[in-house]
């Protein structure tokens, strides 16, 4: 594919973007607007939208890569998404929603303390820092491998100018606009894997239906697995955990629960979140399927695998399919990475300013919408910064463990908030943050010698229910002698 018509391509979608931005963004734009879309969206447009934030550009590329070692056992996690989606409709929202919140945080310190609000928050500005640099250090990469290289423009500049671009289109608007343009960049990444299907069975000679019938009875099908309670694909393993992956990073999470906020009322927020996960099980089994279709294709054809897993997906559209797939697949990785990072940059902009710098409580308007702008800005070069680190290291072992280690940081959220809500016991405040920083510690070291202290058992996604649980006790030890909380929170 010519690098010439992927530039094209590329500036052509931001030019898009950029004209939603300017349509959502005219007339009045203040902070109200930036952080809650005056609670105005459309209901259907931020349940639609949101597949694109939840299904980032790792998982574009990761999950149809993963398919040819672990089949579809994936499926047993989003299965328990199902459970945590429920969970975040029936009991997160309502409690949100009651307590009209800008950031989800500002409940821990109506339910704990000043301490307990400013770890929560801490803790969400780093995971989601790191998580969202490496989706978009992964996207930028493959465009930088794919088009860049070979007009030796560095990787600096690459990332520098996304960001900018990215930036450009959300300063204004903040999560008004993001309601609109994740809704067209998840229209475009669940485009490039059906024309990606379609085109399979055009290469292969078959139909959808000669498709499915292939995919079913390949060894790529199976689904559930209770045959070895050690291993990370074990049934029950995924599914408690994909039921509390999605309460943690759907519903404890700035970045998501930013969006359903900005919905009108608690009844329209619930709806978002029904039809959301509909759309998802189905976008998910979509994406499982596709990656059976891309075995069975490598396999007819001949064609030798990468050797890393998430390589496969690239390398075919780019290079063996016709070029309309691959145009598509670019599209795809920038809808799909960069839906996740410019809700990220609006998420950690918003939780700065009213978490940290306690927006709520100023009252000069021009000052809070200038300190805005600079926190954004100021992101958006912490950004460029980590993901300049990553490519740095080139070490890709390296930046998964720090990838993995993001996602310990979501255990003290959920012990905080679980706390919170099955008990009415208050806290010795100030002991918070240690208890915070104790129990990922802790959990990284049991997780660390796991298979050598347990007879060979792993956790996995597990690991986040061990957190959790290690928080628990924390808080409950720091609870002995507070008495009791009688707030209505």
């Amino acid at each position: 594919m010519s690098p010439a018509l992927v530039v094209g391509i590329i500036v052509a979608y931001f030019l898009l973007l950029i004209f939603i931005a300017w349509l959502t963004s005219r007339g009045e734009s203040d902070n109200k607007t930036f952080f809650t879309a005056n609670r105005q969206s459309p209901w259907y447009l931020v349940a639609f939208g949101m597949i694109g934030a939840s299904l980032s550009g790792v998982t574009f590329i990761s999950i149809p890569g993963e398919v040819g070692t672990s089949f579809f056992s994936y499926f047993q996690v989003v299965l328990g998404y199902v459970v945590g989606y429920a969970v975040i409709g029936l009991v997160l929202l309502p409690l949100y929603y009651r307590l009209n919140l800008v950031s989800i945080y500002g409940y821990l310190e109506e339910r704990f303390g000043f301490w307990s609000y400013k770890t929560g928050a801490a803790f969400f500005l780093v995971s989601r820092m790191i998580g969202s640099s490496f989706r978009l250090y992964l996207a930028a990469n493959v465009l930088q491998l794919a088009v860049f290289d070979a007009w030796d423009v560095p990787f600096f500049v690459t990332v520098a100018v996304t960001i900018v671009l990215i930036w450009l289109y959300t300063f204004k608007g903040g999560i008004k606009t993001i309601v609109f343009t994740d809704t067209l960049q998840t229209l475009f990444m669940l485009l490039a894997v059906g024309v990606s299907i379609y085109l399979i069975g055009q290469e292969l000679g078959m139909g959808l239906g000669g498709l499915v019938s292939a995919v079913e009875e390949s060894r790529f099908s199976k689904i559930f697995f209770f045959d070895d309670v050690n291993s990370p694909n074990y049934f029950w393993k995924q599914f408690i955990s994909g039921a509390f992956i999605a309460i943690v990073m759907t519903g404890l999470d700035q970045d998501m629960m930013q969006k359903n906020l900005t919905v009108r009322t608690l009844g329209d927020a619930q709806k978002n979140m029904f039809w959301f996960t509909v759309v998802l099980v189905f976008a998910n089994l979509v994406f499982l399927t596709l990656g059976a279709m891309l075995y069975l294709y490598v396999e007819t054809k001949g064609i030798a695998l990468p050797e890393r897993s998430d390589s496969l997906y690239p390398l075919l559209a780019l290079n063996y399919f016709p070029p309309l797939a691959g145009i598509l697949f670019l599209l795809g990785i920038i809808a799909a990475a960069y839906s996740s990072a410019d809700s990220a940059l609006t998420a950690l902009t918003t939780s700065f300013c009213v978490d940290i710098l306690g927006f709520e409580k100023r009252t000069e308007e021009a000052g809070k919408q200038r300190t805005r702008l600079l926190v954004h800005i100021g992101f958006s070069i912490l950004t460029l910064l980590v993901i300049v680190l990553f490519n740095a290291l080139n070490d890709r072992s390296v930046i998964t463990v720090l990838f993995k280690a993001a996602g310990f940081t979501y255990g003290p959220l959920l012990g905080l908030f679980m706390f919170g809500i099955l008990t009415k016991r208050s806290i010795r405040d100030g002991w918070a943050p240690l208890v915070c920083v104790l129990a990922p510690v802790l959990s990284f070291i049991i997780d660390y010698n796991s298979e050598e202290w347990f007879g060979g058992f792993k956790f996995g996604f597990f690991i986040l229910l061990l957190n959790g649980a290690l928080m628990l006790i924390g808080l409950w030890l720091i609870s002995l002698g507070a008495g009791r909380r009688l707030a209505n929170v």
